[in-house]
């Protein structure tokens, strides 16, 4: 691969951006990554060689931003999304709005290759404003770049997630776990499957079109509660919490970061998130996805213990002190 080529992720800096620019960046090619705060995006330039990832000023919600920071670039990723309203980023100008600025810009300054991270489960139809806006978000990307490659991610799991993560947190708060939606089924997929192939993408080796990114393993919440229990190594009581005190729980939160003008920012649970949970979270059966890309996906029981120790009752040294607890005494 050309070392000249130059790529632009848009949203490089989080979760899963951050691991698409690391891909890019070890096969070789120039990454900007544009952020809102380039100051705080400072890791990013240690995944390649001095000056081969710059972090870059973007506002998506602002023409002029956007197409700066594509200027000269062979591909574009866009991985901007939110999961709840926080100051002026709503559902709207984030996910639909500013998808498709990006996707117009990029259409009128020729930029070879563009792949857009949706989401599973996007639907217009839907009652929840996540998964309506990636629906429409989507709509507004193909109408300016039908050779657009989007890919729907199921719940995303890795060491910075906000899933196995927080459930996680939950388990440390006594001898019972409520678990919201816990008959609602998932596939969890691991980052890096999702960035190996928004990588591939950019560099335009996936052929344009729709694939939905899932985890082999098919699990309800409860059963993704008991996986963590079982990696954090506690007992707990998992009982699930019925969707209209979910809802009344994620009302109260949101009211909290209205009042207090968003110096709190619920990020645990809002009532869209209660929404969305309703619905499983399962890949079309004709969905095109992992298989037709020859990427085996990681099932997150091989992974999650391996960043959820912190949450063990002795954290790194929960199986020395397990193993010592056995020493018989003389």
């Amino acid at each position: 691969m050309s070392a000249a080529k130059l790529l632009t992720v848009y949203g490089g800096s989080g979760f899963l951006g951050r691991q698409i620019t690391r891909i890019l960046a070890a096969e070789g090619y120039r990454i900007r990554v544009a952020v809102r705060r380039p100051h705080e995006a400072g890791v990013v330039r240690t995944y390649g060689a001095p000056g081969q990832v710059e972090p870059v000023l973007c506002n998506v919600r602002d023409d002029g931003s956007v197409r700066a920071a594509m200027a000269g670039a062979d591909g574009v990723v866009n991985c901007v999304g939110i999961l709840g309203r926080r100051g002026p980023n709503t559902f709207q100008n984030i996910h639909v709005e500013a998808a498709g600025r990006v996707a117009r810009l990029s259409a009128e300054q020729g930029v070879a290759h563009f792949v857009h991270i949706s989401a599973l489960g996007a639907d217009e139809s839907s009652d929840s404003q996540y998964a309506r806006t990636k629906a429409e978000g989507e709509k507004t990307v193909l109408e300016h770049r039908p050779d657009a490659v989007i890919l729907r991610p199921s719940v995303i799991f890795g060491s910075d997630d906000t899933f196995y993560n927080r459930l996680a947190a939950l388990s440390r708060l006594g001898p019972v776990m409520f678990v919201p939606a816990a008959r609602t089924r998932v596939q969890p997929v691991h980052v890096m499957d999702v960035a190996q192939v928004a990588a591939r993408a950019a560099a335009g080796q996936v052929e344009p079109g729709t694939y939905e990114l899932a985890g082999p393993e098919v699990l309800t919440m409860r059963d993704a509660a008991r996986q963590v229990l079982q990696a954090v190594d506690r007992r707990r009581l998992v009982l699930g919490l019925p969707n209209w005190i979910a809802g009344i729980a994620g009302g109260v939160l949101d009211i909290a970061q209205i009042v207090t003008g968003g110096l709190f920012y619920n990020k645990f649970l809002t009532r869209d998130q209660v929404r969305t949970l309703r619905r499983d979270n399962l890949p079309a059966p004709d969905a095109r996805g992992f298989a037709e890309l020859g990427i085996v996906p990681a099932a997150p029981s091989t992974v999650i213990g391996e960043y959820l120790w912190r949450f063990r009752p002795a954290g790194q040294y929960d199986a020395i002190t397990d193993s010592a607890s056995q020493l018989r005494r003389n």
